[in-house]
């Protein structure tokens, strides 16, 4: 009647919610489901749009299972950074290759603003949260040969082991497999055995483990809480007080949720790979995604590129071949992501394994889109039982043009906020460009994001550069293009410097600490077209450019905080006036 769940009872008891729920089902307390009333009461609602109720005992249930069999799709429950309307998307196509396939579709969500939550998506919507409580209770009614954990997100991945224990039929990769893959420590033997490299790691339950690790480990230190999404509370860490400061702060340590520590990988290139296996072994590579930005920054932020822009066809083939090892040791049925960090040692491009996770990633809705193979519905049958082969799915599928996914974010609602970009995910959005060129699908994908990019023919065509000191070579190629284009490129000293000594046209603005008149003064006054802004990642570092990087975004000025941005950036600004138009069936007609 208070609407206490039984995990709030159980910490109020100080019992588990296990003893809670077999106390409830032992007294006859369980819940029934009301249809929503579509039909102000006129007559008898037929929408299959559920909720449940708790009244008394013999109240009339109008779920009305059926005898058909039946598939649970788990959603991802409510909207937030780093879990978003992408795995949505994969929801609602599981279910509607289920459909297709004469299975009754069940979905599971609490989101109204998603298109899982619309009463046609599927043959029944409960909208219930999901958590355990409430799955296990829509299991006991509807009773189904197969519940699909993967394509909500980090959410019903976390259920998944307690509820095979509960005896809920999980189909695809089993619960022990994700846990394989989700715990450090398990996944770092994995790796071992199959001889594929991955950053020095450890970790820690206290803070005192944390700094003894770290020692042995050396900084810088990429720091994050395990079995998060979306690289929240994720930080790098430069030296003993930083780490000192993020135990204190950032995270609450317990054995409950330890703190993972890997050695930051310096100017490493990032990439994605999604794929589907099947029970057979036959493993798909739905597409190689390669980051625009380095290492450091997160995946959900970094704009990618399909086919990879930059890494060589060996790199590729390794890279496939690492993913295809990995979802055989795992034993994955149905989707899975890999993230990788390529860094060029001695001339050699050496591959790191970041993490792999056994569930559709926010990158499937958009290689679907450029490859024309819907990975989310592959990859339900496979789960369901089906091969790869049985689906007709063929060989792999690398399109004769480039798609650039760009990521939004929401800095414009709050003008407060840093726009620098770092490990812990900031955009709420993404958009996808195509085109025949690198440069073009990228200039297409900024416009689709709401970022303008200027033209030198504007009447204001300043571009500001002050970036640190690893990032200066590559600046002077970026102010050499600019200028070549006819922009005029302002600098901060330091960046001025290398600019000059190059032999590229540069002038001299002053900090803000330097006196007036400064580069905020220029920005204020609508002086500047373009910032290019790259700091060390040291908190004092970034505090001292915080100013520069508000000013721009209060002026509506566009602003790069990396200079892989930037040099993309650069390099689409090169087809700004000679831009195609490309449709979707235009695009996956050449892949015929």
């Amino acid at each position: 009647q208070k609407g206490f769940s039984d995990r709030r009872l159980a910490k109020q008891l100080r019992t588990t919610d296990t003893q809670i729920r077999e106390a409830r089902h032992a007294a006859n307390v369980r819940p029934v489901y009301k249809r929503v009333d579509t039909c102000a009461a006129e007559f008898a609602s037929n929408t299959a749009y559920l909720y449940s109720t708790y009244e008394q005992a013999g109240s009339e249930c109008e779920a009305l299972p059926s005898d058909k069999k039946k598939i649970i799709v788990l959603g991802g429950g409510p909207n937030r950074i780093g879990q978003g309307i992408e795995f949505d998307y994969c929801c609602v196509h599981a279910a509607m290759a289920m459909r297709e396939d004469g299975y009754e579709t069940i979905m599971v969500n609490c989101n109204p603003e998603t298109v899982s939550t619309d009463y046609d998506t599927s043959d029944r919507l409960y909208f219930e949260p999901v958590t355990l409580e409430d799955v296990l209770e829509i299991v006991a009614v509807e009773k189904p040969v197969g519940v699909i954990v993967q394509y909500g997100g980090q959410t019903p991945l976390k259920l998944a082991l307690a509820l095979e224990k509960n005896g809920v039929p999980i189909i695809g990769t089993s619960p022990d497999m994700i846990d394989a893959a989700e715990d450090r420590e398990r996944f770092s033997a994995l790796l071992r055995e199959l001889n594929l490299l991955q950053p020095p790691n450890a970790t820690a339950r206290t803070e005192a483990e944390a700094l003894e690790k770290a020692t042995t480990l050396g900084y810088p230190l990429v720091v994050r809480p395990s079995y998060v999404l979306g690289g929240r509370a994720m930080e790098i860490v430069h030296e003993q007080r930083d780490l000192e400061r993020y135990m204190r702060e950032a995270v609450k340590v317990s054995h409950d949720s330890p703190v993972l520590l890997d050695r930051f990988l310096n100017d490493a290139i990032e990439c994605d790979v999604d794929a589907v296996r099947d029970h057979t072994g036959r493993v798909f590579i739905g597409g190689v995604m390669e980051h625009i930005e380095q290492a450091g920054v997160h995946s959900g932020d970094s704009a990618c590129s399909l086919p990879p822009y930059y890494l060589t066809a060996a790199t590729i083939a390794e890279i496939k071949r690492q993913t295809a090892a990995m979802a055989k040791a795992l034993n994955v049925v149905g989707l899975m992501n890999v993230q990788f960090a390529i860094q060029q040692i001695d001339g050699k491009d050496v591959i790191y394994v970041l993490e792999v996770n056994p569930r559709a990633s926010r990158t499937v809705p958009f290689v679907s889109k450029a490859t024309g193979v819907q990975l989310a519905k592959v990859a339900a049958r496979c789960m369901a039982g089906q091969s790869l082969d049985a689906q007709g799915i063929g060989a792999e599928v690398t399109p004769p043009y480039f798609s650039v996914k760009e990521a939004v974010f929401p800095f414009v609602k709050f003008p407060g906020v840093d726009t620098i970009l770092g490990p812990e995910m900031k955009s709420t959005g993404e958009v996808m460009g195509v085109g025949k060129t690198f440069g073009e699908a990228f200039v297409k994908a900024q416009l689709g994001a709401g970022t303008k990019l200027p033209r030198a023919t504007d009447a204001v065509n300043k571009v500001f550069i002050t970036v640190k000191n690893n990032d200066k070579a590559r600046a002077v190629d970026i102010a050499r293009a600019l200028v070549a284009m006819n922009f005029v490129v302002v600098a901060t000293k330091g960046t001025a410097a290398a600019i000059s000594t190059a032999g590229v046209p540069c002038t001299v603005v002053n900090k803000v600490t330097e006196g007036r008149p400064h580069i905020v003064d220029m920005i204020k006054n609508n002086e500047i077209a373009m910032v290019i802004n790259t700091v060390e990642e040291r908190r004092n570092a970034i505090a001292d450019s915080r100013a520069i990087r508000t000013s721009s975004l209060l002026a509506r000025v566009t602003t790069f905080t990396t200079i892989f941005g930037a040099e993309a950036a650069v390099e689409g600004m090169k087809y700004m006036d000679n831009l195609g138009v490309i449709s979707v069936q235009e695009m996956h007609a050449q892949l015929v």
